[in-house]
């Protein structure tokens, strides 16, 4: 059969005609209209939270595996990304939901010596010192495995590199980053390259992650600084000076621990002893805008010491010993949290004239197991000696405490929490877009669950605009998201904001939002807690307290419910108290309802009993990075 003809011309013309021309012609566009339809293009704010984790250790951390982890950072990129790996111990591990984004940041100090000594590799078993340590680990035993860790742990002490002089700085690192390039995809999954510095001076955790913005070919340029260089945070610094002055690179450090620093982290003094000046506060938020505040080893967020009228200040907290042998004093406490230190740093603002504790949040893991697994129930822990096992060990491991006098300051691995993730709000999933969005600190931190939050302050935002269609669009429009600043108040003005909250989808309702707020007086710096939003019909008492959610918790099955709560909730607010005069931060936290600890699910899987000490339940969180308002000079 033969095409009608007035079809095979139809065709023709179709093929041939110029698009250009067509689009011209088409009904409804203006002469000299731009064609090009796709709102999408013309957009330019960040449209996605991306999940990740900027701490995570593997067999080349040497606490990790000379003490039996096995696992290398590529099975910790693998991990990540949601395929099935061998963890330790020999237990099958994969992740319920892969992350998006991954930093593997192995200890510098000798990076890379378990695998090398696994390997035998000359580079490390032609030196001297290598050659002993290779010798003492060679029985496979538990206990040369510890006699070989507590060799490496006198070199540490020491302070002098055994390795010193030698290539294996260099041939390690460049096997760490050729791992994270192998797994970098552009728009799919980000590898970040990074280390951890392990600064611990007389055992006061002052640890910084190293992320770089770069790859292989520049990140291999200079071998990672560590503790055996210096313990000063200044001197690192220095050091992220010279690596981008001479590569053209980009890194920033994210400092963790506080709680575990005896009062270093956010001291009034330089670990030198030199008073704070503007140059220190400068260079300290110019390479490390951003603080860890949650992971394994507690939460950083505040301590019922310090704010007393806080109802959930003390979740997570590590208050006693450190890694030395000082025990912990109440003069430490506001020198070790991120509120404290927030309501500090706006105090030396207005005497420095810049702000040294200026930090955005994040949450990670710090697991030595290569596995990032910040799920209650899936919680592999924190060291290859307390994977998943119903041996008492998965709760009584020590820690902390060990070298303080008193048993008391020990806290054991059933303190520990599943803790935490990194959000970042960023247009698309690569190195550079999530690099530049935590420079920027438009991130958040949880304790592991997904959650997204959203908050944006200004100084016209209506009740009206939480039902807007554009509401992100109109927000980075008239105000500034998390990590942002606010200035010049119109007169008769106050701060409004715009906050959302969605629940994690496969995970718990929400309880409330709340706005943090901190702020500069002549009698010192003040701090509220407001709740702005709650689920369910509850409503505040005479004390102006929010009645708590309730707990559908059951410790003996370790599930829970979600017929309490809300799986959204949203809140428009207006600084009550304003004052243009005084600096101010405001963050926002989310609380969720209760759900069972990783403790209760252990307890229910392996059939052994919960810890008398340790709660069924608990409430998981995300904090925003704060918005700051300073007055117009």
């Amino acid at each position: 059969m033969t095409r009608p003809l007035h079809l095979t011309t139809l065709a023709t013309c179709t093929v041939f005609l110029p698009l250009a021309t067509l689009a011209q012609e088409l009904p409804g566009l203006r002469p000299g209209m731009d064609v090009e339809y796709s709102p999408y293009l013309q957009e330019d704010f960040p449209n996605q939270v991306f999940f990740g984790d900027t701490h995570l250790h593997t067999s080349f951390s040497a606490d990790a595996g000379l003490v039996g982890a096995t696992t290398t950072p590529d099975d910790a990129f693998r991990f990540a990304k949601g395929e099935e790996v061998t963890s330790s111990n020999g237990i099958p591990a994969r992740l319920r939901r892969p992350l998006d984004w991954l930093v593997v940041t192995d200890h510098a100090e000798n990076l890379g010596i378990p695998a090398a000594l696994a390997a035998d590799d000359p580079v490390l078993t032609d030196t001297e010192w290598g050659a002993q340590l290779a010798e003492i680990a060679a029985p496979g035993t538990e206990e040369a495995m510890i006699a070989s860790y507590e060799f490496w742990m006198q070199a540490t002490f020491a302070g002098t590199d055994p390795l010193a002089g030698t290539p294996f700085g260099q041939t390690m690192w460049e096997v760490a980053t050729e791992a994270a390039e192998r797994h970098n995809d552009p728009g799919a999954f980000t590898a970040f390259i990074g280390f951890e510095w392990t600064s611990q001076p007389n055992g006061s955790n002052m640890h910084r992650n190293i992320i770089y913005r770069d790859g292989k070919d520049l990140a291999d340029q200079k071998v990672p600084i560590s503790s055996y260089d210096t313990d000063d945070p200044e001197m690192l610094w220095d050091w992220m000076e010279d690596y981008e002055t001479a590569t053209g690179g980009r890194m920033l450090a994210i400092p963790h621990g506080g709680n575990l620093s005896n009062g270093l982290m956010f001291d009034d003094i330089t670990l030198s002893g030199q008073p704070l000046t503007a140059d220190y506060a400068q260079r300290r938020m110019q390479y490390e805008p951003l603080y860890e505040i949650t992971q394994m080893k507690g939460d950083g967020e505040t301590h019922p010491m310090l704010s007393v009228d806080d109802d959930f200040a003390d979740y997570g907290t590590w208050d006693k010993g450190s890694f030395g042998p000082d025990p912990k004093t109440p003069e430490m406490l506001p020198k070790e949290y991120a509120r404290s230190a927030w309501m500090r740093g706006i105090a030396y603002e207005a005497e420095l004239g810049t702000n040294p504790f200026k930090f955005g949040v994040v949450g990670s893991t710090d697991a030595h197991t290569g596995l990032s697994t910040a799920g209650e129930n899936n919680f592999f822990g924190k060291v290859a000696l307390v994977e998943p096992t119903g041996d008492p060990i998965r709760y009584e491991e020590t820690i902390t405490g060990r070298a303080t006098p008193d048993p008391s300051d020990d806290l054991t691995h059933a303190d520990a929490l599943a803790s935490g993730l990194a959000a970042v709000w960023a247009r698309e999933n690569t190195r550079e877009a999530l690099f530049d969005a935590m420079e920027r600190k438009e991130v958040y931190a949880t304790t592991g669950t997904r959650l997204r939050v959203r908050v944006f302050g200004g100084w016209g935002f209506t009740a009206e605009d939480m039902d807007r269609s554009d509401f992100a669009a109109y927000g980075y429009k008239e105000g500034v998201p998390m990590g942002g600043d606010l200035s010049a108040a119109p007169e008769g003005t106050a701060p409004t904001f715009l906050i959302r909250a969605l629940r994690d989808p496969d995970g718990a309702n929400l309880d409330r939002i709340q706005v943090v707020k901190g702020w500069t007086t002549s009698e010192g710096p003040q701090e509220r807690v407001y709740d702005v939003a709650w689920s369910d019909d509850r409503v505040p008492g005479t004390d102006g307290k929010l009645p708590p959610v309730g707990d559908t918790a059951d410790a003996s099955t370790a599930t829970y419910t979600n017929a309490i709560g809300a799986p959204v909730l949203g809140a428009f607010w207006q600084d009550p108290e304003f004052d243009p005069t005084q600096r101010a931060f405001y963050y926002i936290r989310v609380i969720e309802i209760p759900t069972p600890r990783w403790t209760t699910y252990d307890s229910v899987f392996f059939g052994i009993e919960l810890p008398g000490t340790i709660a069924a339940s608990h409430q998981e969180r995300a904090y925003t990075s704060p918005i700051w308002f300073t007055p117009q000079s």
